[in-house]
């Protein structure tokens, strides 16, 4: 069972999106909120797998409750931008905060659902590609950001490998391609990094990628390593 919290300030939002999700039967509804100070109230207190997230709320909004969600839960649920604002600048903001996913309000039931299926199992939303022209529109490389750069020291060669290849914006299969490797190993590989670099997600190991410098707007994935 997915267990969810919605967190919007509009009343007939929240409805709606409870309404569409009491149809699948993996999925169960376990708190709302009408803004990011209530919605962390609720998250302790439920520990929802996925978290649907509002962007503009009065008080606290949702990329201040999403920056919050990773600094001080755990376990972390995993959060879906649910936003009317289709903007870059959007879209960056909420995944550098930690947002797995990012989804207009405007998209079908049977999109939600499948969103929060994928966000649940750990995927993040939003296609390589996507990901990539974000990163190399906003992400700047910070001058002396502290620690950034040592998270790069702990790396093996490979793992170093495998973190250019998804900073570049490659699939699994495509890495496994390029490595000449089999996905299983890939997959491996892909979640020591996660927990050597202290990111949930793809998203947030490919936004480390570009911070350090390892990747660089404009680098190509190589066909083979």
């Amino acid at each position: 069972m997915i267990r969810v919290v919605i967190v919007d300030d509009q009343e007939l939002v929240r409805a709606g999106f409870e309404l569409i999700l009491e149809a699948p039967e993996d999925i169960e509804v376990v708190g709302i909120a009408a803004d990011g100070a209530e919605g962390l109230q609720i998250i302790r207190d439920t520990c929802p797998d996925v978290v649907l997230m509002d962007i503009r709320m009065p008080g606290m909004d949702g990329l201040e409750a999403t920056r919050r969600i990773g600094q001080s839960l755990a376990p972390q649920p995993h959060v879906l931008i649910l936003t009317t604002f289709d903007t870059d600048e959007h879209v960056y903001s909420a995944l550098h905060a930690g947002a797995a996913g990012f989804l207009l309000k405007t998209t079908s039931p049977d999109r939600l659902i499948d969103a929060i299926r994928l966000i649940a199992a750990g995927e993040s939303l939003l296609a390589p590609s996507v990901t990539r022209r974000l990163i190399e529109a906003f992400v700047q490389r910070p001058s002396g950001a502290p620690g950034r750069d040592g998270l790069l020291a702990g790396l093996t060669a490979r793992e170093l490998d495998v973190l250019g290849l998804l900073g570049r914006g490659l699939s699994n299969q495509q890495i496994a391609e390029a490595l000449v490797v089999s996905t299983s190993t890939v997959k491996t590989h892909v979640n020591r990094l996660f927990a050597k670099l202290g990111t949930r997600d793809r998203v947030g190991a490919v936004i480390l990628a570009y911070e350090t410098g390892l990747v660089r707007p404009g680098d190509q994935a190589p066909t083979a390593i």
